[in-house]
């Protein structure tokens, strides 16, 4: 699975994408995000409130039951703000 950040969680989690493969238990969006946090500092501080991230997979915004297949891309982004 790619996986890409955005931002501020770029930069806490310190690059911008990355492959990796999930635990077959990690089957959606939400359970993506929490599996990530434990990752190390860096992911447990981009991701420490996940109701502050907004997750594209293959270029759609989801919600956290969004089902996830190998070979998806996702996307993790900051609150984006309008001005």
């Amino acid at each position: 699975m790619k996986l890409r950040y955005f931002a501020w969680l770029r930069t806490r989690i310190g690059r911008g994408e990355e492959t990796l493969d999930p635990p077959a238990e990690v089957a959606s969006v939400g359970a993506l995000v929490t599996w990530l946090a434990t990752l190390g500092p860096g992911y447990a501080a981009a991701l420490a409130d996940p109701r502050v991230v907004r997750v594209a997979v293959n270029q759609d915004y989801v919600g956290a039951d969004h089902p996830l297949r190998p070979g998806d891309e996702v996307a993790l982004f900051p609150p984006v703000t309008g001005g």
